[in-house]
């Protein structure tokens, strides 16, 4: 497992980084799947089965990561985050971040940045 971060890492690096613990754990949760098949003529299922149980545990860490995103959406809306600010945190648009979460963000919710003052000519 890597080591602590001790500053962010770039955007590419997270995806690596998150891709090398997701592999890892899918190998501890379907460790049967990585001993090969005792018949050569078997190869085929086995390795169809593997792929299958590597599947099924890449789906359930799929919605485990929706829910912490889900989570995280509506943290930001309860700390004054609106629909521009959700959206850019995941790459989509607000509107695309308003499909998502329907309902997340009120006027209650929302806090605006204060605009600047006019200057006096």
């Amino acid at each position: 497992m890597p080591a602590p971060l001790s500053a962010p890492p770039l955007p590419g690096e997270t995806a690596a980084l998150v891709s090398e613990v997701v592999d890892e754990l899918a190998r501890l949760l379907a460790p049967d799947a990585a001993f090969p098949a005792a018949d050569p003529l078997d190869a085929a299922a086995e390795a169809r089965r593997h792929a299958l149980a590597r599947l099924r545990v890449l789906v359930g860490v799929k919605q485990a990561v929706r829910h912490l995103e889900d989570q995280a959406a509506r943290a930001a809306a309860a700390s004054g985050a609106g629909y521009p600010e959700i959206g850019q945190a995941v790459s989509m648009s607000r509107q695309g971040a308003r499909r998502r979460w329907p309902g997340l963000v009120t006027t209650s919710t929302h806090r605006p940045s204060p605009s600047p003052t006019p200057r006096s000519s």
